[in-house]
């Protein structure tokens, strides 16, 4: 059926333009719609050892070529090698492909520059300096939306038997490759066929981040491929359906996509699988895709509530208490009640807007962030301790700040600024939190097109907004609000408690981050900070008035701070140096074992539910962290949640190419395999038995 779509497409494109069809014709000119390079890791594999080779293609604007599994019209690449005597090659490993629908065909395919992998198995018998001459012919099929051209080359690659060295620049080429090959998720996946509808349930943790959800079938006939997909969360399960095709399968394998260009191997049998769960952005569902109508307006609702319920979480009500103030001293002045309520959801709008833009930035730019991204940078929490400790001192009493100080009329620019810097601060703070209803909203947001996804950022800022909005329109509600009276110069000073308190919150953060002696300096900027406005709070007692120096001063004390700060990341490996495990290192294992001390290795991933049931039920159980410490055992842990070069090489290496992966190292021994089901007993033998 494949190769009759790819048929009449051409001849379709054949009967629609005869002249340019013709000029590409299979042939020199067409091979170059499609370049193709052989390149080796190392150019002098070592006798005995293994060398990835990968064929570099590279697609002319508005072509592409084909995954494996074309879908529902095109062909993969196919290979015929010529090599020497004894040297053997292995199978082909595709990258993640995309999705392109044509016409009402899906195809599977690479828009861009990809590479497709292999490695070469090279004798140990074979003498240094021994020419291994590569040849290969590689046939393809090169595509536009309107025609299809049959295309191919003969590529040649000579190497020599070496010292199997390799170039930082090569290992790093060639690591950017691998970080697009699908990696094995490790657990069983299931899949049932009934009433017309494919079903598949593949473990993968509730926790697990996921964008872009899609499954490229790799066993061909399981599902409809143009038909939408619909992805949903069922606890620790994503639940794939769409329509079958056929009802008899043995097995389903393929490739669950993750992110851009990032997913995991699928094997799945037949079984049961469970019901529907939450919607998980990104997939196609019954609305005809990620920007469905129904799935936008759901994610709004959402948004709206979970910023709505946002306004009595933790580490939003005390930033509240200030707009709280601001609307009591406001009174009986509804003219500036709904200035300031206007003012302050503006702010609050505009603040979640360009947080919302800034991370789909982020993200389109390739970074891995979520949303509270900026809190994950140890300057902002600088600032904002140095920010939050001022106004906790202002509402304390020790100086003045006019724009919200009792006493002071809060009418006219003055007042609505305040109120709308006070919408930024609380929107900038809130992030962190999120409440029911925001986790679905902000995941569909992260996949939606652009503008429905700040749509979504938008919603969020209304909903938090929207009980001040309803003070300030609805008179009878605002009628119960108190009357300005000699209550309010108390209630501000028992409002800096909260703040006082969010304070200390952001400097635990801080420590956190970079450790004690950046929550040194972020104690030292905000005391500094605290002493400059106690010295300014003088001056006004006195009835001076505060010059230029005292704000020049403050952002002096603040770019000190940040300046001085130690990297980000600093604390974790001071955490890790002070305990039982540290990160993956090759380098560091080779030591600790030459040292002749006990390693306990494992690999693991945050969407591996083996491996995450295994940390919790063995790995992370007190009784074995007393043995290991007993018994002096380095926890060595490699996190393979984003690709990692280099674990991925030392995966290969141990014959794995996924996780979990246990490893004993007892010392002046070799690894010792542990089972991919772990029990405390099993852990505590390694040193007790």
């Amino acid at each position: 059926m494949r190769i009759f779509h790819f048929l009449l497409m051409t001849m379709a494109a054949l009967l629609l333009a005869p002249v340019q069809a013709v000029a590409q014709l299979p042939g020199a000119a067409g091979a170059d719609h499609i370049a193709a390079r052989l390149v080796a890791e190392s150019d002098a594999p070592a006798p005995g050892s293994r060398v990835t080779l990968a064929f570099v293609m590279e697609p002319e604007p508005g072509w592409h070529g084909y995954w494996e599994n074309p879908g529902d019209a095109g062909l993969g690449m196919t290979v015929k090698w010529t090599l020497p005597s004894g040297v053997s090659v292995g199978a082909l490993r595709y990258p993640v492909p995309e999705t392109l629908l044509i016409s009402g065909l899906m195809n599977h395919v690479y828009e861009g520059r990809y590479a497709i992998l292999t490695t070469l198995d090279i004798p140990a018998s074979l003498k240094l300096g021994t020419k291994l001459p590569l040849r290969v012919r590689g046939d393809w099929l090169a595509c536009t939306d309107q025609i299809c051209v049959p295309a191919g080359a003969d590529l040649a690659l000579d190497l020599t038997v070496g010292d199997g060295a390799i170039s930082p620049k090569m290992r790093a080429v060639f690591d950017g490759y691998r970080a697009h090959l699908p990696r094995p998720l490790g657990s069983q996946a299931r899949f049932a066929l009934a009433n017309g509808k494919f079903r598949l349930a593949i473990p993968f943790p509730a926790a697990a981040q996921i964008s872009q959800p899609w499954f490229f079938a790799l066993t061909d006939g399981a599902f409809k491929y143009a038909t939408p997909q619909r992805v949903t969360r069922n606890g620790d399960m994503l639940i794939v359906e769409s329509d079958a095709a056929e009802t008899a399968l043995k097995e389903v394998k393929g490739v669950l996509r993750t992110g851009d260009h990032v997913g995991l191997s699928i094997d799945a049998r037949p079984g049961a699988v469970p019901a529907a769960g939450t919607p998980v952005g990104g997939g196609q569902g019954a609305t005809g895709g990620p920007g469905g109508l129904s799935t936008i307006l759901f994610a709004f609702g959402g948004a709206i509530l979970g910023g709505l319920i946002l306004n009595i979480m933790p580490c939003v009500f005390p930033i509240l208490s200030l707009k709280a103030l601001s609307l009591a001293k406001a009174g009986g002045d509804a003219a500036g009640v709904k200035r300031e309520a206007w003012a302050y959801a503006a702010g609050v709008i505009a603040t979640c807007l360009a947080l919302g833009a800034g991370l789909l930035a982020l993200r389109a730019g390739g970074a891995a962030v979520g949303w509270a991204f900026q809190l994950q940078d140890p300057r902002v929490i600088l600032l904002l301790l140095v920010l939050v400790t001022a106004i906790a001192l202002n509402l304390a009493g020790l100086f003045e700040l006019r724009a919200i100080g009792a006493g002071q009329g809060l009418a006219g620019k003055r007042g609505v600024a305040g109120a709308f810097w006070t919408g930024v601060l609380v929107a900038f703070v809130a992030t962190p939190c999120t409440g029911p209803f925001m986790g679905a909203a902000l995941g569909a947001a992260l996949v939606l097109p652009v503008l429905a996804a700040l749509a979504i950022f938008a919603g969020l800022g209304i909903g938090l907004a929207l009980p001040f909005l309803l003070i300030a329109l609805v008179p009878s509600i605002r009628a119960h609000m108190p009357k300005p009276g000699a209550w309010m110069g108390a209630f501000q000073r028992w409002l800096s408690i909260p703040m006082f308190v969010t304070a200390l919150a952001l400097a635990w953060l801080l420590g956190r981050q970079v450790g004690v002696s950046g929550m040194t300096i972020g104690l030292g900027a905000a005391l500094a900070t605290g002493l400059l406005l106690w010295l300014v709070g003088l001056r006004q007692h006195a009835g001076r008035t505060t010059a230029i120096v005292a704000p020049v001063l403050a952002a002096l004390i603040l770019v000190g701070g940040m300046v001085l700060l130690p990297p980000a990341g600093s604390a974790s490996a001071a955490a890790s140096s002070s305990t039982a495990s540290i990160p993956f290192d090759e380098a560091r294992l080779s030591q600790l074992r030459g040292e002749g001390k006990p390693v306990f290795l494992y690999f693991t991933a945050d969407w591996c539910l083996t491996c995450k049931a295994n940390e919790a039920a063995a790995i992370d159980r007190s009784e074995v962290a007393e043995a290991f410490a007993k018994a002096g055992v380095t926890m060595m842990v490699g996190d393979w949640t984003n690709a990692d070069p280099a674990i991925g090489r030392f995966l290969e290496s141990h014959g794995r190419s996924g996780v979990p992966l246990y490893l004993w190292y007892a010392p002046g021994k070799d690894a010792q395999v542990l089972p991919q089901v772990l029990t405390p007993a099993t852990l505590t033998a390694l040193v007790n038995g």
